[in-house]
């Protein structure tokens, strides 16, 4: 290793540690040691220091605790004669200076309120780029993303590119790789995200492309969000720091982008970002570290040209990342789904006050023919800018392997599809769905029966195992629009109620989902046709047909067995895979139960569900839900709790659906035990909740189940819950 490289790392550790040290105590005068630290709503305080030191920095005399770690940790300065070549003093000389920023940063939070925006998008026009740290809302709506492999890893783009041209090709090309791009620091006061916004590109969590802070020791913030998804997806203890940092090596495949002369102080974040396993890829001739070491392959590596820097980045990290291919004139790739097409970029529109329905529809193998596309009505060349059209999407799939079965789960496939097209947003499903074409997409030759083809290429990629042929047939004449709706909408209802018949009882195979094990080992999903899996993406219709597309997937037929206890949803089969699968660290669980063994709990969930026994019932909340909760604990918090695949008597996590499905936690008394949960998650599931309440003879549960509206204390929720007579008040106790 280059005397160079640790001289001038643990040189900027040096100069990072003493200038936060100097700006914390003029900040700790000021405002005296009681002053409160944190980033937004987040249950990891500061992240790094809380995933790797176990130290909860909530004021300014906990941040100083940090602050003389980070100066215990500083190295001897590299000497002239006798130097010894390792790596450990560079790696502590990194960490100290990551734990000084993430101070300096939490100072800023509240001198300079203003300066971040809070959110997922920027407002270039209004000034508010920068978004600072992720809050655990983001964490966990992103996180999944890493877990189920749609987004293989991120990059941390350091400083700016030479101009904004490359920076734009540099960036698309990560999105086009699925890539998130977090950017961070400036490069003679330009940044790499100015650069985007200047040629055109929308930056922000929708698009992948993310723009921390204009200074380098935004890192921090890159680094924090690795570490909260060990923390929050894993189950690692804030602590454990080997554990955490051999997660992120092993699992969060990142590395870090240096564009322009690396100083002493991207030195030092360079080195820190070792310790993770993230190697650092340059544009400048730096010296480099080659392995051995802690990276899995080389840890700095230099002189990089820009043409070749994605792939050079992905190969150095150990990264697979494959690039979709479609016949479409367009960029085509996960990381465009959150792009939105806004009036000033909008060329025509499908659907909003308009009608655009979807349906995919079985056929038989000489019905159709294979990559038919067929536009019956207007074409994009009959359309002038602003012009609002009907839709109808009619997709006709023969195999020898497919089923009905399998419709709905291709036609909800087609909003993500459609969206991983530049300059194409698609919102909605089924008979609502809304399209909208960008101008830049029209001018680049994107017609409507290129729609078709996305679905014709992307069905034959994604499901080819069962499907021989795709047709797809688009209409734009409204009476066309109006018969097709009618006929989806006919198929529709036949196939929501072949689901809702179903029952537990009446099915002996229900199906793993081990999606989340890449992030919770332990956590083991059992979907069953009255238990929808705890992310709300997977039923038991979506296990059975993934099972059919990918034998040796996540999804496992799971006979059930022996009925060991018919009132809390227990059974042999079930626990006998489930102690298989977690490795031996979970033995069994119940199925209808918040109280007894319930099931286990990853990061993914969509909702969590808490015990309240003093209102002999129970609360639950959304992840979209910031506010505070009557068990004391917001959402970031309990996932904190829940993550990684603990099975936790009163607590337990679920999906939205399963709330008004017949056997939520039936166990222990059923849907007449929820006294609380958001407003917004009351309406969201008005119409299941109204059905749930007849069913129970209590037609007016909705309304008499409480919300943050009318108390959030757990003495005033039991007063509400008197006050309106809500049935769990009469109840027997729910534990006992």
């Amino acid at each position: 290793m280059s005397k160079l490289v640790a001289f001038a790392a643990i040189q900027g550790a040096y100069e990072i540690v003493t200038r936060v040290e100097g700006i914390y105590e003029k900040a700790l005068e000021k405002y005296g040691p009681e002053q409160k630290l944190a980033f937004p709503n987040t249950a990891y305080y500061l992240p790094i220091i809380y995933s790797l030191l176990g130290i909860p920095v909530t004021d300014m005399a906990t941040a100083g605790k940090a602050l003389k770690v980070a100066r215990k940790l500083l190295p001897a300065h590299v000497q002239n004669f006798n130097h010894l070549p390792y790596l450990g003093p560079l790696l502590d000389a990194g960490m100290a200076a990551l734990f000084a920023e993430e101070v300096l940063e939490a100072i800023r939070y509240f001198e300079q309120p203003d300066f971040y925006t809070l959110g997922e998008e920027c407002d270039p026009a209004s000034g508010k780029i920068w978004l600072g740290a992720a809050d655990d809302t983001i964490l966990r709506k992103r996180g999944v993303e890493f877990v189920d492999g749609s987004a293989p890893g991120f990059a941390a783009i350091v400083g700016a590119a030479p101009n904004a041209e490359i920076a734009k090709e540099i960036a698309e090309e990560y999105q086009r790789r699925s890539l998130y791009v977090f950017m961070a620091g400036n490069r003679m006061g330009t940044t790499f995200t100015e650069q985007l916004i200047e040629a055109g590109v929308q930056v922000g969590w929708n698009t992948r492309l993310v723009p921390f802070s204009p200074d380098i020791s935004g890192a921090v913030f890159a680094l924090g969000f690795a570490n909260r998804a060990a923390m929050a997806f894993g189950g690692v203890k804030p602590g454990d720091y080997k554990k955490n940092l051999l997660y992120n090596k092993d699992r969060v495949f990142a590395f870090v982008n240096a564009f322009g002369e690396v100083n002493a102080e991207w030195a030092a974040n360079a080195a820190g970002c070792v310790n993770w396993g993230f190697p650092t890829i340059a544009d400048t001739d730096i010296p480099e570290i080659l392995p051995t070491g802690v990276c899995t392959y080389e840890h700095v590596v230099g002189n990089i040209p820009h043409s070749e820097m994605v792939q050079k980045s992905v190969e150095v990290r150990g990264l697979k990342t494959i690039v979709t291919k479609v016949d479409i004139p367009l960029s085509y790739g996960a990381a465009f789904e959150g792009e939105r097409v806004r009036k000033d970029d909008l060329f025509v529109e499908f659907g909003g006050k308009k009608q655009a329905t979807e349906l995919v529809e079985m056929a038989e193998m000489d019905e159709i023919e294979d990559n038919k596309i067929v536009v019956i009505g207007k074409e994009m060349d009959d359309v002038k800018k602003g012009d609002k059209l009907d839709l109808g999407i009619y997709v006709q799939v023969a195999g020898r392997k497919f089923q009905p079965d399998f419709e709905p789960i291709l036609e909800r496939q087609i909003h993500h599809l459609i969206n991983y097209a530049q300059g194409v947003m698609h919102i909605g499903q089924r008979d609502i769905s809304w399209i909208r074409l960008g101008q830049p997409a029209v001018e680049k030759g994107f017609k409507v029966r290129h729609i078709g083809q996305i679905l014709h290429d992307m069905f034959h990629k994604e499901f080819g195992s069962i499907l021989d042929k795709v047709q797809v047939t688009l209409y734009t004449d409204p009476k066309d629009v109006k018969a097709f709706t009618e006929k989806a909408r006919a198929m529709y209802k036949a196939r929501d109620s072949r689901v809702e018949n179903m029952t537990d009882e009446n099915e002996e195979i229900f199906y793993s989902c081990t999606l989340c094990q890449s992030f919770a080992p332990s956590h083991v999903c059992v979907v069953s046709p009255e238990r929808t899996g705890l992310c709300g993406a997977y039923n038991w219709m979506d296990c059975k047909a993934s099972f059919e597309i990918n034998p040796t997937g996540p999804n496992q037929p799971i006979e059930k067995g022996e009925c060991l206890d018919p009132k809390l949803g227990m059974w042999k089969g079930c626990n006998d895979f489930v102690a298989k699968a977690s490795r031996g660290k979970i033995s069994q669980y119940n199925f209808y139960s918040i109280v007894y063994e319930p099931m286990t709990t990853c990061g993914c969930c969509e909702c969590i569900a808490a015990l309240l026994p003093g209102c002999n019932g129970v609360m639950t909340v959304h992840r979209d839900y910031t506010g505070e909760t009557p068990c004391g604990m917001k959402f970031t918090t309990l996932a904190g709790v829940m993550g990684g695949g603990q099975s936790s008597p009163g607590f337990v996590g679920h999906s939205k659906y399963n709330i008004i499905q017949r056997k939520y936690i039936a166990g222990d008394g059923g849907i007449k035990r929820m006294v609380w949960m958001p407003k917004s998650l009351k309406e969201e599931l008005r119409e299941g909740l109204l059905r749930r309440g007849e069913e129970v003879g209590v037609p007016d549960l909705i309304d008499k189940i409480c919300d943050e509206t009318i108390a959030i204390d757990e003495a005033s929720v039991y007063e509400y819950l008197q006050k309106v007579g809500h049935p769990a008040v009469e109840m027997d106790p729910i534990v006992g």
